[in-house]
Parts: C-alpha cells; structure tokens; sequence
C-alpha cells in the first residue's frame, strides 16, 4: 500500500475495460478507495469482485458519461459513500475511423458527447469536492489531441477540446491548488480500435495495427498513476509521442506529412481510398 494513496477516494470512468480498468486496479493497489462506472455492468461487477478479492475497496455506478444527471448521480454517490473525492479521472472514450468527407456527422456527435462532453459533465460535478480536498483532475487525452489525426477527425476535435478544457481549468484554480493532469498514452492494446467506428457509424470490429508492439494498459496505468503522485501537468507516455511533441513546436508542417503517411499505411486506410 502506497501511503500518499491511502484512504484517497477516486472515480475512474470507462472503467470496465482497458486503460480505465487497469487504472481502477492500479490505484485500488496502492490503497486508493475506487469508484467504477461504465455502462456495462457485468464488466463492472468482475473489477470490483477482482478488486475486493485483492483486499482493495471498490464500489461501481453503471452510467452513461453522455448523460448530464448521470454524471452527478456518480459524483452524489461517491460522496454519499465516502463523504470526499481527491481523484476523478475522465478516461470514458470511443474512437473512430473514416475520412471526414464520407463519415455521418452522427459519428462527430457521438466522439464529441462521448470524449468531450463526458469529462466536462463529471469534472463539473467533482470540481468543488476536488478543490475542497485539493485533489487530482486527470483527463485521458491522445497523441491525437496534439496533433490531428488523419482519418480521425472526430477523435482529434474531441481530444483537443477535452486538453483545452482541461489547461482552463487549471488556469482558473491557480490559487485553489487543483492538480489537473493531462495524460497523453500512446497507441496502447485495448479494445478500443476494435470498438471504434466507421463512416456509418457501426464499430470496425478490428484492428489495423499490431497490438502486440503497443504499450500495455497495465504500464499507462502505473505511469498515471504515477503522475498523480508527482502532480504531472502534462504526461506524455511514450517516445513517440515525446518526438511530436518536439516535432509540433518547430515542424509542424512536417509533422502533417509523417502522420499522413504513418496512418496511410493501415490496412484499408480510409486515406488511401480517396480520390
């Protein structure tokens, strides 16, 4: 048990698969009390069973991070049960795959409530109890979210808003000594690329790349939380997405070429199918 995380209460959202799961582990680990929510609660009772079987404390909140009233009945019901908050980590998310000219806008609308709208709505809820206890904001944004992505439009937009949202908050609770955290993981094996969706809106069902050379969910995981303890303003989890960082401040020009080229080289690359 880590002793800055001892006794902390946090709200991990998405946290039925993936990054988030692997978060709501890691931090239940290391004595954090952890709140899970996502929509899918059978998922939700396996994290919460696994973590109560390791002798951590978790307790779950199926909900729809889209959904405004959902949000604060997830941040009413930790402190219902807990009587604080220190962490909220935003992680609910969805990609997609298409090149803006042929996607259905209903997909930009669904990446935006989703990616955007989701860590605004929990943040609004949890931010007086963050101040209150001088806690963490962390946002899960992307590679993406520094650089556009070709063939994500609607990933990238929802990523940029989520990381200006975010720096804002930051700046408005200078004095408050609010901890907000932008975390930036590279490509990483989830199951998000197999969820993401297509032009029409229907999940892709697969990858286009190879997950084995990804980092693992589990390595984010113990790097944000790291960066929590160490109140990291910016973590950017891979080398590749230290070099676009670099990159971005004096090749930006560049930097549009070689994500073109890196995401032309998918399988079935939506760009290589323009006209």
């Amino acid at each position: 048990m880590d002793k800055f995380y001892k006794n902390k209460v946090a709200v991990v959202t998405g946290a039925s698969s993936g990054i988030g799961k692997a978060i709501a582990f890691e931090l239940a680990r290391r004595g954090t009390k952890v709140v899970l929510s996502a929509r899918r609660e059978d998922k939700l009772q396996d994290v919460v069973q696994t973590i109560r079987d390791n002798g951590g404390e978790a307790i779950y909140d199926v909900m729809d991070v889209t959904v405004e009233e959902e949000c604060k009945k997830l941040i009413d019901k930790t402190i219902n049960q807990y009587g604080k908050l220190d962490i909220l980590v935003c992680n609910a998310g969805i990609s997609m795959r298409a090149n803006f000219k042929d996607v259905n806008m209903d997909v930009l609308h669904r990446l935006m409530d989703v990616n955007f709208w989701g860590t605004v709505y929990c943040a609004k809820y949890a931010l007086p109890y963050l101040i209150e206890s001088k806690g963490s904001l962390v946002g899960l944004s992307s590679i993406a979210g520094i650089h556009g992505l070709p063939g994500r439009t609607a990933y990238s937009a929802s990523k940029f808003a989520v990381t200006g949202f975010l720096e804002t908050i930051r700046i408005e609770n200078l004095k408050n000594n609010l901890h907000v955290m932008i975390a930036v993981p590279g490509f990483t094996a989830t199951d998000i690329r197999f969820r993401a969706l297509i032009a029409d809106g229907s999940e892709q069902g697969g990858t286009p790349r190879n997950e084995e050379k990804m980092m693992t969910a589990e390595k984010v995981a113990k790097r944000v939380a790291d960066g929590i303890q160490g109140r990291k303003r910016l973590l950017v989890l891979d080398t590749s997405g230290r070099i676009i960082v670099l990159l971005k401040k004096f090749f930006n020009k560049s930097l549009d070429k070689i994500f073109y080229k890196a995401m032309a080289k998918e399988p079935d690359s939506p760009l290589t199918q323009q006209t």
